[in-house]
């Protein structure tokens, strides 16, 4: 299902407490990385308001990537 896309890398400004909560969750979840967890929350936000392969693509790509126990 994996296709080779080109990838852009971001910087945002999150509350400290939102941060915090997103760092706990990865210390939680040592299967997802921050950039997987970032493109699955954001493919999924948008996916909820365009009707777009590519997107879902991308949404089901980052859910079942990385699935090997750690």
């Amino acid at each position: 299902m994996s296709q080779s896309t080109a990838t852009v890398s971001m910087v945002v400004e999150v509350p400290e407490n939102l941060y915090d909560q997103f760092q706990a969750w990865l210390e939680l979840n040592p299967g997802w990385t921050p950039a997987r967890t970032t493109t699955n929350a954001l493919s999924l936000f948008l996916l909820q308001r365009y009707s777009d392969r590519t997107l879902s693509r991308h949404y089901l790509d980052s859910l079942f990537s990385g699935q090997e126990s750690v």
